[in-house]
C-alpha cells in the first residue's frame, strides 16, 4: 500500500519526489509503480518537460480528431516523447522508465495533478 501525504496542494503520492527503489520482482500495481515514477522525476526541468510535452501531445490530438489528419496523432507521440527523453537524459541524468502502461498512465496522472493543482508546475 502507498502512503500518501496531505499537503497545502492536497493528498499527493511521493510528494517531494524522493528518488523510491525499483522493485526487483516488478511492479505489481499502477499505485506502488507511482511513487518511483515520481521519484525518476526529481528534477523541475525534466517534469516541466514532461507537462509541456503532454499538453503538446493532447492538443494534436484533439487537432486530429477535429481535422481528420491523424497525422497529427503521430507527430503528438514523437513530440511528447521527444519532450520527456530530453528531460531525462539532459537534466534528470537518468533514462526514461521501461513500465511502458505504467509510464503512460502516470504520465497523465501527473498532469492531472499538475492542473488540478494538486502539484505545483
Amino acid at each position: 500500500m502507498v502512503k500518501s501525504t496531505v499537503g497545502k496542494r492536497g493528498t499527493v503520492a511521493n510528494h517531494n519526489y524522493t528518488k523510491k527503489s525499483k522493485d526487483p520482482n516488478g511492479f505489481k500495481t499502477f499505485e506502488d509503480f507511482y511513487p518511483f515514477y515520481l521519484g525518476e522525476h526529481s528534477n523541475i526541468t525534466n517534469r516541466r518537460l514532461h507537462t509541456v510535452g503532454s499538453t503538446i501531445g493532447l492538443i494534436l490530438l484533439l487537432l486530429a480528431l477535429i481535422t481528420g489528419k491523424y497525422i497529427f496523432i503521430f507527430i503528438g507521440f514523437i513530440q511528447a516523447y521527444g519532450f520527456a527523453w530530453c528531460g531525462h537524459f539532459y537534466f534528470e541524468k537518468n533514462k526514461p522508465a521501461t513500465y511502458p502502461l505504467y509510464s503512460f498512465m502516470a504520465d497523465f496522472k501527473h498532469l492531472f495533478e499538475v492542473y488540478t493543482g494538486k502539484r505545483s508546475f
